[in-house]
């Protein structure tokens, strides 16, 4: 084994799909130590495996956030040895404070570099920590603009990620909730951080415990893929059991299932693995929450993640309140539980199904133009002003000629942009035959591929020049104004190619930390928008009303719960009327906003509030809750489910209220009973109508016509009264 201090956490091009990349063209950078020592990013994989021993700096050591981590971290067993605060050479908390990463690593010599610092700054923070060659780099941040990490040469865990923590070995880089852990066997890598907060909560119940919790983390690119998780539990002594929680956006989940497909045939006695996949019932076209939680062109949805687990052998659960009963059973069927006779596959695949029954809510399609904050779409019309100030033909479908797709946006799984092509013609399924053509950030895009690319489109010849010039005009607009999907639709017109279709979005995290784009983000629409869905945002709030006729209103806390939330309510026979997350950082007042978003849509019968605690407190959760009762006169039954941080205090808040709250510990149970209270106040509302009518003619004669009127409007109105 290399010695981390040789291991650069950066990795060189893979060879992915068939396709030949060159070699700075997976956006890893590879350093002269690396090129020296032949190492890339199979060797330094090992880098993950973090424990009692593993040195960490914090890059901004002295802020607020940095310094209440770093008490809690070194409090509980992290090896923090200093940090790193430009312009500053003193202590802190005991610990040196250098200047640069560079100082940093000659004198403290880490393993670990945890990055606590704003986004916009989280690139430049992340670049220094590789030119000074840190071994392992973790970002949590979350909004860092896509195109920074498409120009960076790094490599690391993140971004928009808890971070990674070692159970075992008492060492986090991140911001997980300590207490919700115990040293254990389970291995966890997730997407999304509340839900992996549950999962470790739900194997500590099991008596299970974890060895191992890595965040892959929810931006549009990842430093850190499911694979790389699986290799490093392979081999781990400490994990006898994995758990791997995906969602919608990407195809990690994917590449992870051929991985597990393959690791099952070859091993004896395989360690079982269980999933969940968040975003079974998305609202279609929408970014639900995390950044790279939407689908691009040709990227398989939540039901097919699903599926190619299942294939592979994975045992799906719907919530990760599950895992703890799910892991114990499947351990225990393997060998690793006891020291009985070991199992083989087989009977993990026996009991496979035994936790989930997927069941899609199928709803109508959303506006093209409809958005959450994170991205902009604009308007078609916009969008084809764009295209002609380009010298690009580009005006509304006729209804002649055979239509293909043609779109630049971001291949995943090599962190770079990429040609997305398609021949369909069929206007349900235009990305039935997507293809993507992936090319370097930096070099740019090769003219060479075009043929390539055209004998895919199945074009003509002469079609076949005009298709360089829309390519190159669709990649320098994508680099100078930071989209990350520009997608149009064409026909052949006389030889060339005209744009009949664009859908064109565009990274807000750019304008929001940097004000880069001004222009492009003039070009927002409100009136495009949900009115309820803007104001949401004023408050930090990322709410999207579903289609539909769901009649349960959902509160919670991070985007992968909010979407396991919905996903687990349609599970249970019940219906979700929106997608709602307070963020992360929710605060009572925030809790109090929310209440007032959801109360607006009338179809609501009842609010559901899923928090699981990590920074968010149970008790200050609970406080909003009372709060929202008291100033907004809450009039709907409201079902309450606090775990995490703080969960005891929050429950006990709730209990002793005195108000018709429902408070539950297990998600189960305030699922059903949310369900029951949503059916009972439909049927009582159309029980209070039908009686209203019926009282209304038993009072009048037939010659009492206006009166009747009048009574009749006002049982209407009242109707309208009961929720």
């Amino acid at each position: 084994m290399l010695t981390r201090g040789r291991q650069l956490l950066r990795g060189a091009r893979r060879h992915r799909h068939g396709h030949r990349h060159s070699p700075s063209s997976r956006a890893f950078g590879i350093s002269a130590r690396q090129r020296r020592d032949g190492l890339g990013y199979e060797g330094t994989i090992g880098n993950l495996k973090i424990g009692r021993d593993t040195r960490v700096v914090f890059q901004g050591f002295t802020g607020r956030q940095a310094t209440a981590n770093a008490k809690e971290s070194i409090a509980w067993g992290t090896n923090i040895v200093g940090g790193v605060t430009p312009g500053k050479n003193t202590e802190h908390l005991g610990l040196p404070v250098l200047p640069s990463v560079r100082e940093a690593m000659q004198k403290l010599k880490p393993h670990a570099t945890g990055i606590y610092v704003a986004a916009h700054q989280a690139p430049a923070a992340i670049e220094e920590a590789i030119e000074a060659e840190v071994p392992l780099i973790v970002a949590v941040a979350e909004h860092i603009p896509v195109h920074d990490l498409l120009r960076s040469k790094s490599r690391l865990v993140g971004a928009n990620s808890p971070g990674i923590i070692s159970a075992v070995g008492r060492c986090r880089i991140g911001f997980q909730p300590l207490p919700c852990f115990m040293p254990g066997r389970v291995g966890i890598v997730a997407k999304s951080g509340t839900l992996s907060y549950e999962a470790v909560a739900s194997t500590t119940r099991a008596g299970l415990g974890q060895s191992l919790c890595i965040g892959m983390g929810g931006d549009v690119l990842a430093g850190t893929r499911f694979v790389d998780a699986l290799k490093i539990f392979e081999h781990d002594d400490d994990t006898e059991g994995i758990v791997l929680i995906g969602e919608i956006g990407g195809d990690a989940e994917m590449e992870a299932a051929d991985w597990i497909k393959e690791y099952r045939k070859r091993s004896l006695n395989p360690k079982p693995i269980s999933a969940v996949i968040g975003g079974v019932n998305v609202a279609p076209g929408r970014v639900m929450g995390h950044a790279g939680a939407f689908t691009l062109p040709g990227e398989p949805d939540a039901l097919a993640k699903v599926k190619r687990l299942q294939d592979a052998g994975v045992t799906i659960v719907n919530h990760p309140a599950k895992f703890g009963e799910a892991m114990n059973a499947l351990l225990g069927s393997s060998g690793r539980a006891s020291s009985g006779a070991a199992t083989t596959g087989a009977s993990q695949r026996r009991g496979m199904h035994m936790m989930r029954r997927v069941r899609p809510t199928v709803q109508p399609p959303v506006s093209n133009f409809a958005f959450q904050k994170r991205n902009l779409y604009i308007r078609e019309n916009l969008a084809f002003d764009l295209l002609r100030e380009r010298g690009i033909n580009a005006s509304e479908y006729s209804g002649k000629g055979r239509k293909r797709m043609l779109a630049v946006g971001i291949d995943r799984a090599n962190m770079s942009p990429c040609i997305i092509a398609s021949p369909a013609t069929n206007d349900q399924n235009p990305h039935a035959e997507a293809k993507k053509f992936p090319f370097d950030y930096i070099k740019g895009f090769e003219p060479s591929q075009t043929l390539v690319i055209a004998e895919h489109l199945q074009l003509g010849g002469t079609a076949k020049e005009s298709l360089g010039k829309l390519i190159n005009n669709l990649v320098s607009l994508y680099m100078q104004k930071e989209a990350f999907l520009l997608e149009t639709s064409f026909v052949e017109r006389l030889g060339d190619l005209k744009v009949v279709g664009a859908h064109f979005g565009f990274d807000d995290a750019a304008f929001r930390s940097t004000k880069r784009q001004g222009d492009i983000h003039a070009l927002r629409r409100i009136e495009d928008e949900d009115a309820q869905e803007v104001e949401a945002e004023k408050d930090g709030i990322v709410y999207i009303k579903l289609a539909g006729d769901g009649n349960i209103g959902t509160l919670v806390n991070g985007a992968g719960l909010a979407m396991n939330t919905v996903d687990a309510l349609a599970d249970a026979g019940g219906k979700a009327a929106n997608f709602l997350d307070t963020g992360g950082k929710a605060t009572s007042e925030t809790v109090k906003k929310s209440f007032q978003v959801i109360l607006q849509d009338e179809r609501v019968k009842v609010i559901f509030v899923n928090i699981f605690g990590g920074l968010t407190l149970g008790d200050m959760i609970a406080n909003g809750v009372l709060l929202a009762f008291k100033e907004l006169e809450m009039r709907l039954p409201v079902v309450v489910r606090i775990r995490g941080t703080n969960e005891a205090e929050g429950q006990k808040i709730i209990a002793e209220s005195g108000l018709p709250l429902h408070a539950f510990d297990d998600f189960e149970e305030a699922a059903a009973k949310a369900i029951e209270l949503a059916d009972n106040r439909r049927h009582l509302s159309e029980a209070f109508f039908v009686a209203s009518v019926n009282a209304t003619i038993r009072y009048i004669t037939v010659s009492d016509k206006a009166l009747f009127l009048g009574l009749a409007m006002l049982a209407c109105f009242m109707r309208l009264l009961v929720p």
